[in-house]
């Protein structure tokens, strides 16, 4: 249940709940050799972060299967979401001028 509920957050606020994850429990040690990666992954791919820290975690540190195509998701809502980001603040700056 627990999980749910931390997917259905991570949905909204992936951000939040990747530093939740990160100060609460163990599993970025384990998904990733370095600290870099989780640290730019929370800058720019939230999405693609938290997916695959949970390939990692579950599927014996390999990226295949469902798990890949989660992961492929992730990479699409970080774009889309980098890219309305972009599109919004064209349309404020021609609203300005």
């Amino acid at each position: 249940m627990a999980g749910c509920v931390l997917a259905l957050v991570a949905l909204a606020t992936p951000r939040l709940v990747l530093a939740v994850v990160w100060l609460a429990t163990g599993w970025f040690s384990r998904a990733f050799d370095t600290a870099l990666w989780p640290v730019l992954g929370w800058v720019f791919l939230p999405y693609t972060t938290a997916a695959y820290m949970a390939a990692m975690l579950n599927n014996n540190h390999k990226v295949g299967g469902w798990w890949l195509v989660l992961l492929v998701l992730a990479v699409l809502a970080d774009l889309g979401s980098h890219t309305s980001t972009r599109v919004t603040l064209r349309r404020e700056v021609r609203e300005e001028f």
